[in-house]
């Protein structure tokens, strides 16, 4: 089975895309923004299926410098935390930015105290959370495995497409991974193409998620893009 993001119907309100996706899989992942955003469970409740949530991510920052902003940052995802413990979802997270090279130490003080913000709030609620690798956005953390330490003990959200990016896939395919996101690209931008329709081996792939037993989520564009995925993975997995 593959779960699917609603980021591929984004376009549409979010009852509308989980009523397209809901016949498609049984694993639906909320991209929590836009009209998407979710101020309650209620939209999920009346589904049997199982969902994660990948936390808003436009308007937040855990590792600014502004501890209002930081605070504000925690407490937005906090919010997503209290709405996945209803449904029994997961939740991704992006490690945050620091805005000037020369404050790049500090924002890596405050990305660890939004981490341990997060890791307590995880306890209280009783959900697992996974900090997400980032593609070759300048000023963001966690592109390369390098930086993994800066997370510790957070389990990583592999998104195979930001990875491939920065040249560093087969790299972060060696170490163990709690989520996948699965989509593709040509190396250049980050254009969440269907898989197949870019230039990463998808083979490989694969058979580090067997490895870790992880459903994956295809976080693909397009709705089309989805369904011819959902078909070269199963050429893969035949």
């Amino acid at each position: 089975m593959f779960g699917i993001s609603t980021f591929c119907l984004h376009k549409l309100p979010l009852s509308e895309a989980l009523e397209r996706l809901a016949p498609v899989t049984g694993y639906i992942e909320v991209m929590d923004e836009g009209l998407h955003y979710l101020d309650s469970a209620e939209p999920l409740l009346s589904y049997s299926h199982r969902f994660s949530i990948h936390a808003p991510c436009r308007g937040t920052n855990i590792a600014s410098l502004l501890e209002p902003i930081r605070r504000a940052s925690v407490e937005v995802i906090e919010q997503c935390f209290s709405i996945a413990a209803e449904v029994n979802a997961g939740v991704v997270v992006h490690p945050g930015y620091f805005a000037w090279a020369e404050e790049r130490t500090r924002a890596e003080r405050q990305l660890g105290v939004s981490l341990g913000d997060l890791t307590r709030l995880r306890k209280e609620y009783s959900i697992p959370f996974y900090v997400e690798n980032m593609g070759n956005w300048d000023y963001f953390f966690l592109k390369t495995p390098d930086e993994l330490p800066l997370v510790g003990d957070t389990p990583l959200a592999l998104d195979v497409g930001h990875a491939h990016l920065n040249f560093c896939l087969a790299e972060f395919l060696r170490l163990p991974a709690g989520h996948y996101h699965l989509h593709d690209n040509n190396s250049k931008e980050d254009s969440h193409v269907a898989i197949g329709e870019g230039t990463i081996d998808f083979g490989p792939v694969m058979k580090a998620v067997q490895k870790n037993n992880i459903t994956p989520v295809i976080e693909v564009a397009t709705f089309e893009g989805v369904q011819k995925s959902i078909q070269s993975l199963k050429v893969l997995n035949s």
